[in-house]
């Protein structure tokens, strides 16, 4: 626990097992300014100075914490933003990054050179990363679809050290058991890191549920507006540490507006994903009932498939769905221009609602062929739901789809 997080809990006589995550949201982190200002201040210095030479050695050296500069990340404004991370996921420390692609890459370069399994869909880039680039240096990367779990034990066998997923995965929305396959690769020592983007620190702690890293896009649900590209990792410290340099000598850490943007966005978030699960849950069940809709793919429905372990591992279903169109390409391209208070664009998690074709964007790069393996149809639209009304929302999927 770091020192201004425990400094407050000391000063309103709370402990950390107690306090709630919106209070966490709020209050983790803050600095306390001179002129009384209840948020941290926004240092965009670039360079800090020392009172002696002495001084300088025991932050470079790691003998002591303090601001040095700020690519190094060594900054107060991204300080109070990673302690406020930290508290989000109950983890020991957080970096952030300039966006999620470059915390995932950070941290496959620290810890993939034994092999990365990745479980499940991913994100687009992520795959192009696992799949194209990240093997030209020499690093194997494996694919293993959600139900072939049976071949994460000769992976890990063979020496794979890291696994990675995303749950819930983009964009079918399927559930992966963080507690079972953390189990499974600790047994071999591997390591396990669980892409929680999609449902936020509101709804899911992988941490808690055994994962040894979580990562997020801060761009989507923590940044919460449309407006920030950000990343994060949290971790235990010495995990992260071997993270830290790849960040640095990378120049992939966060600019200190940037962060002080991200504070402003998390200290609303529980109300933001809150209503978003709520929202998404009446969107998602009124579509169900749809005749041109053949399938709707979101956890709350006790119909989908991954419905019981979201309920033993999330404590909300998130504000993420995906329909799948009883027609065509052409059919859902028609529903998609038609829609008038859903936007198309590519992004998620805003408090404007969203809709976009995966096979458009975000798994545009993968072939045909691998996206019917992945069952990825090009019928397929995703929605992000934002905080308009339901019936809103609704009414513009049922008009869209006339």
């Amino acid at each position: 626990m770091d020192a201004i997080w425990e400094r407050f809990l000391e000063e309103v006589g709370m402990n950390e097992k107690n306090i709630g995550l919106s209070t966490r949201c709020v209050h983790a982190g803050e600095l306390k300014d001179l002129h009384g200002s209840p948020h941290t201040p926004i240092y965009t210095t670039t360079t800090f100075k020392f009172d002696s030479t002495a001084d300088l050695l025991d932050v470079v050296e790691g003998r002591k914490s303090g601001s040095l500069y700020t690519r190094y990340g060594l900054n107060p404004t991204l300080f109070s933003l990673e302690e406020k991370l930290a508290a989000l996921e109950d983890a020991e420390a957080a970096w952030v990054f300039s966006s999620g692609m470059a915390a995932e890459a950070a941290l496959f370069l620290a810890y993939g050179r034994k092999g990365i399994v990745c479980i499940g869909d991913a994100y687009g880039g992520t795959m192009e990363l696992l799949s194209s680039q990240l093997p030209e240096l020499g690093i194997s990367t494996h694919f293993l679809l959600g139900s072939e779990l049976g071949g994460l034990k000769m992976l890990l066998e063979t020496g794979a050290g890291l696994v990675f997923f995303e749950t819930p995965t983009n964009p079918t929305l399927e559930v992966l058991d963080v507690r079972k396959i953390s189990g499974m690769a600790h047994e071999y020592g591997a390591l396990v890191a669980v892409d929680s983007t999609f449902a936020s620190p509101v709804n899911q702690n992988p941490l808690a549920l055994g994962a040894d890293f979580v990562i997020h896009s801060a761009t989507k649900y923590l940044g919460g507006h449309s407006d920030i590209t950000a990343g994060a990792l949290m971790g235990s410290k010495d995990l992260l540490a071997s993270v830290w340099n790849w960040r640095k000598n990378l120049g992939t850490v966060i600019a200190p507006e940037t962060a002080s943007l991200l504070a402003r966005s998390i200290r609303t978030l529980t109300v933001r994903v809150e209503r978003q699960n709520a929202t998404a849950q009446a969107v998602a069940e009124a579509m169900t009932e749809h005749p041109k809709v053949a399938r709707v793919f979101y956890p709350g429905l006790p119909a989908f498939a991954g419905h019981a372990v979201a309920r033993s591992q999330m404590k909300g279903f998130g504000g993420m769905l995906t329909l799948e169109l009883n027609g065509s390409y052409e059919d859902a391209v028609r529903a998609v221009d038609r829609f008038q208070l859903f936007a198309i664009a590519p992004s998620l998690g805003g408090v404007e609602s969203l809709a976009t074709m995966p096979v458009t964007t975000t798994h545009h790069g993968l072939s045909p062929e691998e996206r019917m393996r992945r069952g990825i149809s090009d019928a397929m639209i995703r929605l992000s739901i934002g905080l308009e009304d339901a019936a809103d929302l609704i009414a513009d999927l049922e008009q869209a789809l006339e």
